[in-house]
């Protein structure tokens, strides 16, 4: 099955080793299907998805906030998401 939308977000990690601390940050990428959307470690079916907001933090990053059955889950952006939750809108629309 092909995916509808894609959104490019990332994680941030933190590792304390003796003395210091490393801070890495991985891209990862949400999938928008006609079914689900999918993340990194997470699968939300489209039924239980009720809606996608995005907060603007400063410059181009913000935050990507999953509004779902099992509560709302947050994901770091570093550019504007506004074509993924459109596509999700007329997605919502059309069912």
């Amino acid at each position: 099955m092909n995916w509808i939308a894609k959104q490019l977000y990332y994680k941030v990690q933190r590792q304390m080793t003796g003395i210091s601390q490393i801070t890495e940050a991985q891209e990862r990428w949400m999938y928008l299907y006609e079914d689900k959307v999918v993340t990194h470690y997470r699968e939300f079916p489209i039924h239980e998805v009720f809606d996608i907001s995005y907060r603007k933090l400063g410059g181009t990053e913000g935050i990507l906030y999953l509004h779902t059955k099992q509560g709302v889950y947050s994901y770091m952006v570093k550019a504007d998401p506004s074509e993924f939750v459109e596509a999700f809108k007329q997605l919502e629309s059309s069912s």
